[in-house]
């Protein structure tokens, strides 16, 4: 099948939107609309309510769907995944419950990263410039050890760098630095992340 290149990997361009919104048609072609509402049908019976421990079930149902996630990572039962093939995480990065990762473009998760609860990821917007009000996606990348807290928002093509943190509710519309500490609408610099390091023998007392 066809694909496109993108900044994180590879979109089919069947995934990509068919700009008919605003005349009451359908936004994506029907092998993928067809697609997702199969996805959702398991999802909720086979997923969605299921306790903690079942992370790495809820994986597997993710991997048969496309998503690639690597050893270790963890996924809440109440997290909504719009396109499974469009997610990628890397080693032991985690989504929190009632994430929303709403990947009509990719969206990559690096490892030992941290999408915390009720965080929006949102990889679509609309050109507001045209009359036609047509869907525009492009793919968001997290890096490592980033920390996106509670009820944040990531907007389409943001890229997060290694290390950052982006505060609870903050809102990311545009690139954030590496190893830095964001808050607010929009997201604004508050100081640089240093992590402490465990001296020697300090965990024996």
């Amino acid at each position: 099948m066809p694909t496109v290149l993108t900044d994180s990997s590879r979109q089919r361009v069947s995934d990509l939107p068919i700009d008919r919104p605003i005349e009451g048609g359908p936004s994506f072609r029907f092998g993928l609309r067809l697609h997702r509402a199969v996805w959702n049908v398991v999802w909720k019976c086979l997923a969605a309510w299921t306790p903690p421990q079942f992370s790495p079930w809820r994986i597997l149902l993710l991997k048969l769907f496309g998503a690639r996630i690597h050893s270790g990572a963890a996924i809440a039962a109440s997290v909504r995944v719009w396109l499974p093939r469009n997610l990628e995480l890397g080693p032991s990065a985690s989504i929190g419950t009632g994430v929303d990762c709403y990947n009509m473009a990719p969206i990559k998760i690096g490892a030992r990263s941290v999408v915390s609860q009720r965080a929006f990821l949102c990889a679509g917007t609309h050109d507001i410039s045209d009359e036609k009000f047509p869907l525009r996606v492009r793919p968001i990348v997290i890096g490592d050890d980033v920390w996106v807290a509670s009820e944040a928002f990531v907007g389409p093509g943001v890229h997060i760098g290694n290390g950052c943190v982006l505060g609870a509710r903050a809102c990311a519309f545009e690139d954030l630095n590496e190893w830095t500490v964001y808050r607010g609408n929009p997201a604004t610099i508050v100081k640089q992340r240093k992590l402490h390091k465990l001296k020697a023998g300090r965990l024996h007392g």
